[in-house]
C-alpha cells in the first residue's frame, strides 16, 4: 500500500453559494442587515448592562456574555462571508481558516454552556428566591463563566489542531462558507477516526448534557410557578420562561440538525441554509427576545440615553 501523499496547503477556496449567483445577490444585503442588527444590538445590550448600576445582577451578567459571545462568534465568519458574496475569488488561508474554524467552534460551545446557566440561574431566582443572592454570588457567576469560555476555548483549540494536521488531498474545495470543522474533514485523506471521535464526545458534552439540565431546570420552575398564586407574577415568570425556551429551542434545534443528523457525501443547499439560521439570525433575535423586551432593560437603555443627552 503506497503511502499517502501529503500536499502543502495554502488556502482553501470555500465554496458557500458560488452556484447560485441569484442567492447570493439576495444575501448579500439580507445577511448584511442582521450582521448590522445583530452588533447594534448586542453592543446596546452589553453597553447599558454596564452602565447601569441596578442591572449589575446575575441575569444581566450572563445577558452582557451572551451578548459578547453573539457578537464575537458572528464576526468570525459573516465579514468574509460578505466579502464572498460579492467576489469571484473566495479563498481563505490555511491559518486564517484554521483561526477561523477554532473561533466558531469556541464561542458556540460557550453559548451551549452559558443557557444552561442562565437556566440554572432562573432556577435559583424563582425557585430559591431568598437565598438567591447567597447561592448565585458574583464570584460564583464568574467561575461560571469563566470556566464555560476556558473549557470551550481548550476544546476548540484541540479539536482544530488534530483536524488541521490531517493530510489533505484534492482541490482543496471546502462545501461551505465557512471552514466548518466537518467540511473541511471531507477532504482529508487520511484517517479522520480521532477527530470525529472527539467532535462526537464534544456534541454530547454540549447537546444533550446541557439540554437535559434546561429541561430539568424548567420542569422545576414551572412547578413552582404553578404554585404562585397571584395570577400576574405566574404570567410574568411564563412569560420569562418562554422566551428563554423559544432561543433554546432555535439554537440547539438548528445545532442538533447541522452536527448530529447522517453524513451525506455530497453538501445541500439546505444545510447551508439552516447555518445561516443558526449563525445569524440567532444572535440577532436574542437581544430582542432575552432584553429588549424588558422593561428594566428598556428603563435603563432611555435613563443612559437621558444622561448622555444632558452632559452634551
Amino acid at each position: 500500500m503506497e503511502p499517502i501523499n501529503r500536499t502543502e496547503v495554502s488556502e482553501f477556496f470555500l465554496k458557500g453559494f458560488s452556484g447560485y449567483p441569484a442567492l447570493e445577490r439576495l444575501l448579500f444585503p439580507l445577511c448584511s442587515a442582521m450582521y448590522l442588527v445583530t452588533l447594534l444590538g448586542n453592543t446596546a445590550i452589553v453597553a447599558v448592562s454596564v452602565l447601569d448600576t441596578h442591572l449589575h445582577t446575575p441575569m444581566y451578567f450572563f445577558l452582557g456574555n451572551l451578548s459578547i459571545l453573539d457578537i464575537c462568534y458572528t464576526s468570525t465568519f459573516v465579514p468574509l462571508m460578505l466579502t464572498h458574496l460579492l467576489s469571484a475569488r473566495k479563498t481563505i488561508s490555511f491559518i486564517g481558516c484554521a483561526i477561523q474554524m477554532c473561533l466558531s467552534l469556541s464561542t458556540g460551545s460557550t453559548e451551549c454552556l452559558l443557557l444552561a446557566i442562565m437556566a440554572y440561574d432562573r432556577y435559583l431566582a424563582i425557585c430559591r428566591p431568598l437565598r438567591y443572592p447567597v447561592l448565585m454570588s458574583h464570584q460564583l457567576c464568574l467561575l461560571l463563566v469563566g470556566a464555560a469560555w476556558v473549557f470551550c476555548l481548550f476544546k476548540s483549540v484541540t479539536e482544530t489542531v488534530i483536524a488541521m494536521r490531517l493530510p489533505f488531498c484534492g482541490q482543496h474545495v471546502v462545501s461551505h462558507f465557512t471552514c466548518e470543522i466537518l467540511a473541511v474533514l471531507k477532504l482529508a485523506c487520511g484517517d479522520t477516526s480521532v477527530s470525529e471521535a472527539f467532535l462526537l464526545v464534544g456534541a454530547i458534552l454540549l447537546l444533550p448534557v446541557p439540554l437535559a439540565f434546561i429541561s430539568l431546570s424548567y420542569t422545576l420552575i414551572l412547578a413552582t410557578i404553578l404554585r404562585v398564586p397571584s395570577a400576574a407574577g405566574r404570567r410574568k415568570a411564563f412569560s420569562t420562561c418562554s422566551a428563554h425556551l423559544a432561543v433554546v429551542l432555535l439554537f440547539y434545534g438548528t445545532v442538533i440538525f447541522m452536527y448530529m443528523k447522517p453524513k451525506s457525501k455530497e453538501a445541500r443547499i439546505s444545510d447551508e441554509v439552516f447555518t445561516v439560521l443558526y449563525a445569524v439570525v440567532t444572535p440577532m433575535l436574542n437581544p430582542v427576545i432575552y432584553s429588549l423586551r424588558n422593561k428594566e432593560v428598556k428603563e435603563a437603555a432611555r435613563k443612559v440615553w437621558d444622561r448622555r443627552r444632558t452632559s452634551k
